[in-house]
């Protein structure tokens, strides 16, 4: 039995990041016995059965490394600077420290940048030099790395392939339904949002569907929740659930997804959703071009909210989701991040 200590931004209440950790976890071999470093060791252990321990404790950390036998940072934008020039900084540090301590590294599911500053570009392309096998998730971060002359695997996803399980709150609500993932951005400015809610009532009018407002990230998310549904009080619901198979799982009941979140777009389009997407980031961009998901980049959204409305009736009514066998071929080329843990 080997133990592997996996590092990602697990613990922080965003359901995107415990989706990849979910699907991490389905994919590590039996022989390899996970240690999590996690914001919240409690949560975690308790969501997910496993050990966890405290990502910010020097202490724990030596010691979770000390035991280890490999480390893997975790899917996702570890490394990138948009959000704080401090992210290569940590997770690129827990890169050098595992490979400086001899364990067998890992760089999994990976979706490189922003990076905005030199010295994050300059950290970054040292870590992945640090991993012994690499998997990424897009074409702009395999790119990168060619441009580096690091070898790596590309293949969509991994919570393309997480197993969802069915959501028992949906079964009392009425139908169709419309899920709704906006998230705060400093572009998403309380004109837009009070746009955005206006033509949500529209696109409700004309439907007559049920709008579900499924905050992915609550410290983030719910309050803009709260605002809309006070705007529909009776035609819709605010659902939040912690537990990525269950997340995934409110899709398998909606009719079609308006999504700021990248994994809330991936979740819905691989349990058949018509999807709309609200980019903020480019590796939202980047998924509605591999998919040719119709929608807007934040910075660029209507001001009037009938143009947006008519766009979203026109995608409930006529817009076809992905085909079941578009679906399988991206499930089964997800499950190609297995192979770099296979060799553990």
């Amino acid at each position: 039995m080997q133990r592997a200590v996996l590092c990602g931004y697990y613990g922080m209440g965003n359901g995107g990041d415990e989706a990849l950790l979910a699907s991490l976890l389905q994919m590590l071999p039996s022989h390899v016995q996970p240690l999590v470093l996690s914001a919240n060791p409690k949560a975690t252990e308790k969501l997910h059965q496993v050990e966890s321990c405290d990502r910010y404790s020097v202490r724990s950390l030596l010691r979770a490394f000390k035991r280890s036998d490999a480390f893997i940072w975790g899917g996702g934008s570890l490394m990138q600077d948009a959000t704080s020039a401090r992210n290569p900084i940590y997770y690129g540090g827990l890169m050098g420290l595992a490979r400086g301590m001899g364990l067998n590294t890992v760089a999994w599911a990976q979706g490189i940048g922003p990076l905005h500053r030199p010295f994050s570009r300059w950290i970054t392309k040292l870590a992945f030099n640090a991993c012994d096998r690499i998997t990424v998730r897009d074409s702009g971060s395999a790119q990168l790395l060619a441009d580096w002359q690091i070898p790596c695997i590309m293949a969509p996803d991994p919570v393309w392939a997480l197993k969802a399980e069915p959501t028992p709150q949906l079964l009392s609500l009425p139908s169709p339904r419309i899920a709704v993932m906006l998230r705060s951005h400093p572009l998403l400015t309380n004109a837009k949002l009070t746009c955005s809610i206006e033509a949500l009532k529209y696109l409700q009018a004309a439907t007559d569907a049920y709008i579900l407002l499924v905050p992915f990230q609550p410290s983030k998310d719910e309050e803009i929740a709260r605002q809309i549904h006070a705007s529909l009080p009776t035609k819709s619901a605010i659902i939040v659930q912690d537990n990525p198979r269950l997340l995934k799982g409110i899709f398998q009941g909606v009719e079609m997804a308006i999504a700021m979140r990248f994994h809330g777009l991936i979740m819905a389009a691989a349990e058949g959703c018509r999807c709309s997407a609200i980019s903020y980031d480019p590796k939202v961009t980047r998924l509605m071009s591999d998919l040719g998901i119709q929608g807007w980049e934040l910075a660029e959204l209507p001001d009037r909210p009938d143009a947006i409305g008519r766009e979203w009736v026109e995608q409930f009514a006529n817009r076809e989701p992905l085909s079941s066998a578009q679906i399988k071929s991206l499930v089964d080329r997800a499950l190609i991040h297995t192979q770099v843990l296979a060799e553990l």
